[in-house]
């Protein structure tokens, strides 16, 4: 069989399959307008007060858009210097969220309010340290979400990135960035400065 009578046989199958919503490489429940409403009351509780409202918008959306995009059975390379490859990725730890966005609400809901979202954010800091107090208690926070404890997920997720980094050691680290070697025997600038 030739080539192109054979990639076009495999394009007319692909073209004759209905396709089923815009998501149709989607792997996980999506996060829907309230998990991500949620999520941002979460990041009022968890994250640093000195972000600001604006910043903490940011890490959710950059959290919810790994979880939108995570594919399962991707290939993770070997990463620096490393010749071994590492397994490709497992099934997306959003398939988790739903019970515990349900176990946000319900612990709300408890205390008098409709949503996670909608409580008092002392109230909602109470819940969360249930919720990293466990059974089974979180001891330790992911490096990238597991889908074993959305609060622990989500706060691993933010404390290592770039930004939270930079914002720790007050300097622009950029780490994950290829700063090149020409000044590369200084410090960092202080963040603010550049």
């Amino acid at each position: 069989m030739r080539r192109r009578t054979l990639l076009k046989s495999i394009a007319a199958v692909v073209a004759a399959r209905p396709l089923t919503g815009l998501d149709v490489f989607a792997q996980g429940p999506p996060l829907s307008d309230a998990n991500v409403a949620a999520l941002r009351a979460l990041g009022e509780v968890v994250l640093p007060a000195s972000l600001g409202q604006a910043a903490r918008d940011q890490a959710v959306d950059r959290f919810v858009g790994w979880v939108r995009n995570y594919r399962e059975g991707a290939d993770r390379g070997g990463g620096y210097g490393n010749a071994q490859l590492s397994q490709p990725t497992g099934p997306s730890p959003a398939a988790r969220y739903p019970a515990q966005f349900a176990a946000l609400d319900q612990a709300a809901q408890a205390q008098g309010a409709g949503t996670f979202a909608a409580l008092a954010v002392d109230k909602r800091r109470a819940i969360v340290e249930a919720a990293l107090n466990g059974p089974p208690p979180v001891t330790r926070m992911p490096a990238r979400p597991t889908g074993a404890n959305l609060v622990a997920d989500f706060m691993g997720y933010y404390f290592n990135s770039p930004e939270a980094y930079d914002l720790c050691y007050n300097a622009a680290i950029g780490r994950d960035t290829c700063r090149g070697l020409e000044g590369s025997e200084r410090a960092p600038e202080p963040l603010g400065k550049g």
